[in-house]
């Protein structure tokens, strides 16, 4: 027999007649009753005291005979009561000691007693013993229902998983595809201008210029790769008159289709006097060949330059999957907070509705920490997309904030969205539920997330919300526990 419940003192134990007025007892036989008498015992409590705290060893099996109490459990780090009843006969604690060492034995929350009560309770131990001998056919359907609703949970938590890894991928896919396409293009473009270059090539160095002209064009030619890699930012209007200036000057001095070489010019920042020196260097009857090759010269910067640009993005895109998934790495790591929240961010551009912006607030001297990489992404991913969700039809700021909170490193999300309804908020939590849609939510991204942080890293999640400011805060050990 275990000992009793600190704060409890001993009390003779239940008659057969007394246990029979209990509804849990009341179909059981004389030699049952007489079994149960011996093994139990009554226990009182005084109004405050803690009958059982969430986490502890489950020791016990209890039965109220009188008084009043309130189960809570811990959500956030914040106990929150789930009921209160008087009601005589009502039990907790050890219920599941009939599964034994398959799951866990401790307490799932945390029981109080309002006014002074009255317990009967068995050791756990024989509660298990007598469930399993006693019913047996029961004991196989409780250990049906336990397990089978895991394994659906295990499964549609899978799901939810896989549906957001698809979206994602999808936004990723869109997001490749533009600078993979653009490089196509670009390369494309480039390959006609250096066909082009090669002919004007021709046409210079086919004898109508002294050595001393063609060094000058080729010193004009590695000054214009200079200028079109130091280009200023110029507002639109500046470069409309720009392009017109130059414009009038290649048609000034016969070039034709000056409409069409000075937009490439002007990208290239070349400017009138540049292109006097042209004429200098190589005559007047050498000036539009001179001109095209040198315009040849600055496109095909200007495309590489795009091309670079493009599978820049390409091998920033891959990075940040590679990051997100975490799929080369060990699953336990000391890990940049900062490098995961980015990572994600870059999951979701694609994702990001118009009217939302991103705002973030890093404390970039925060130290790595010691997690689960690969599933902390998934706890990012999700309030993420919840955040997102709150502000798809009206827009607003996703803000990402990571501070310091005793020995804590706390990673906030936040968003502007309508807030989460009081009377919501202590069961967003829970397993399956949802306030989304039929067919647009499983409900189990956030109790996924409250059990990554708070069952995986030894952390807490927490949530203040009101209208325009809701803002969800995980924090996480600083070193490992």
């Amino acid at each position: 027999m275990t000992a009793p419940v600190p704060g409890g003192a001993d009390l003779p134990t239940l008659g057969l007649d007394e246990l029979r007025t209990l509804f849990l007892f009341e179909a059981l036989d004389d030699e049952q009753l007489t079994f149960l008498s011996g093994q139990g015992r009554v226990e009182s409590h005084p109004a405050g005291a803690t009958v059982w705290a969430e986490g502890d060893e489950a020791t016990c099996f209890y039965v109220l005979l009188s008084g009043t109490i309130a189960l809570s459990g811990r959500v956030r780090g914040d106990d929150v009561e789930v009921t209160r009843t008087d009601q005589r006969g009502v039990y907790g604690g050890a219920t599941q000691a009939y599964l034994g060492d398959r799951v866990p034995q401790t307490y799932r929350n945390s029981l109080t007693a309002l006014t002074d009560a009255e317990f009967f309770v068995l050791p756990a131990q024989t509660f298990a013993e007598v469930m399993r001998e006693w019913f047996p056919m029961a004991m196989h359907l409780l250990e049906g229902l336990f397990y089978g609703m895991r394994a659906a949970q295990n499964t549609v938590g899978e799901r939810e998983r896989l549906l957001a890894l698809g979206q994602l991928s999808a936004g990723l896919t869109h997001e490749l595809n533009n600078p993979a396409a653009a490089a196509v293009r670009a390369t494309s473009v480039l390959r006609g201008r250096v066909a082009g270059m090669r002919q004007k090539l021709a046409m210079i160095a086919d004898g109508r210029l002294d050595g001393r002209q063609l060094h000058r064009l080729v010193e004009l030619q590695d000054e214009a790769v200079k200028r079109t890699a130091t280009v200023p930012v110029r507002t639109p209007l500046a470069i409309s008159d720009a392009e017109d200036e130059l414009s009038d000057w290649l048609d000034d001095h016969d070039i034709t289709g000056g409409w069409d070489l000075a937009p490439t010019l002007v990208a290239g920042g070349v400017d009138t006097p540049w292109l006097d020196q042209i004429t200098d260097a190589v005559g007047d009857e050498n000036r539009e060949a001179a001109v095209r090759w040198l315009t040849y010269t600055i496109e095909t910067e200007l495309l590489m330059g795009e091309i670079e640009d493009a599978v820049t993005r390409i091998s920033t895109l891959v990075s940040a999957a590679k990051q997100y998934s975490q799929l080369d790495r060990a699953p336990h790591q000391t890990v940049d907070v900062h490098e995961l929240l980015d990572a994600t961010l870059v999951m979701f551009n694609a994702k990001l509705p118009d009217g939302v912006r991103v705002e973030k607030h890093y404390d970039r001297t925060l130290p790595a920490i010691p997690a689960y990489a690969g599933e902390l992404n998934q706890v990012w991913t999700n309030l993420i997309d919840n955040a997102i969700g709150a502000m798809r039809d009206t827009g607003g700021t996703l803000s990402l904030r990571t501070s310091r909170v005793d020995e804590w490193l706390c990673v906030e999300v936040g968003d502007t969205g309508p807030g989460i309804p009081a009377d919501v908020r202590p069961r967003i939590f829970e397993p399956f539920f949802t306030t989304k849609p039929v067919g647009e939510g499983t409900g189990l991204g956030l109790d996924i997330s409250y059990r990554i942080v708070v069952k995986k890293h030894h952390g807490d999640i927490r949530v203040e919300s009101s209208p325009g400011d809701t803002r969800f805060q995980v924090l996480l050990p600083l070193a490992a526990g």
